[in-house]
């Protein structure tokens, strides 16, 4: 379904409630994070390596008048992900919201499954040890693209295929644990966006592929960028999720079969 939601969330409107985003030291994550801080959230800043960056997204935030702080977890390590939420715990008492933003699957040397392991195992686990931790109510956002989406009846780019695969299996087994969220009167949400231009997927597809964006946005007609998305995703956290658990951001005419929320 094509998405018309406002353009903005209400400064104040998430005053009293906690957010935690992986992967929010750049890139959309750190949007987003901007936003829900805006909009008066406490907030719990995920980065795998890059410190000094998240630290920097952490401090924009403070500036909004909220507590923020800024945890080290690699999702593919349970270990971390169980001290990240240990400290959002310590830190603020539970969550109320959880963006699974944080995602990879090109990156060199990580090895063959790096990408199943990190876009479908870590994120079933991730969910797994929040439970704890989110407050009744609470709403988890799964990012993913169009190209992941709707793999199972288009086609992608030979260099994305991996990894459309492993987050349509993320996405599938996230969804499984719908029912069981419910008991708690906890959402789940499925965003899903086209390539989105200034992230770094899109900068290494276009090394591996060049001219792959620029044919993308031809066909598409228009790419969201960075800022312009992480507004859906942020959106996607308090607003009513659709009957499909789907929020479909952007022109999915070249899609094949669309109706694809739940192929």
């Amino acid at each position: 379904m094509p998405n018309t939601a406002p353009a903005h969330l209400e400064p104040g409107s998430l005053t009293g409630r906690t957010a935690l985003v992986t992967g929010s030291s750049r890139g959309i994550g750190a949007a987003t994070v901007a936003l829900l801080a805006a909009a008066g959230a406490d907030v719990v800043v995920n980065y795998r390596a890059k410190a000094p960056r998240a630290e920097k997204v952490v401090a924009a935030a403070e500036q909004q008048g909220v507590r923020a702080i800024a945890v080290q977890a690699d999702l593919t390590d349970a270990d971390s992900v169980a001290a990240m939420f240990e400290a959002a715990r310590a830190s603020f008492g539970g969550l109320d919201i959880l963006v699974m933003n944080a995602s990879g699957g090109m990156e060199s040397g990580m090895g063959e499954d790096y990408a199943m392991r990190l876009n479908r195992d870590a994120q079933v686990a991730l969910l797994d040890a929040a439970l704890p931790v989110l407050r009744d109510g609470a709403r988890v956002v799964f990012v993913t693209s169009h190209q992941a989406h709707f793999i199972l009846t288009t086609p992608t780019m030979p260099e994305y295929e991996a990894v459309a695969r492993s987050k349509r299996a993320g996405e599938d087994a996230l969804r499984e644990r719908i029912p069981g969220l419910r008991e708690r009167g906890i959402e789940l949400v499925v965003v899903s966006g086209d390539m989105i231009e200034g992230t770094i997927t899109a900068t290494l597809l276009e090394r591996a592929n060049p001219g792959a964006i620029a044919s993308r946005r031809e066909d598409a007609g228009k790419l969201y960028n960075v800022e312009e998305f992480a507004h859906e995703v942020a959106l996607a956290a308090v607003e009513p999720v659709p009957d499909d658990s789907t929020r479909i951001v952007g022109d999915v005419s070249g899609f094949g079969a669309a109706e694809g929320a739940q192929a």
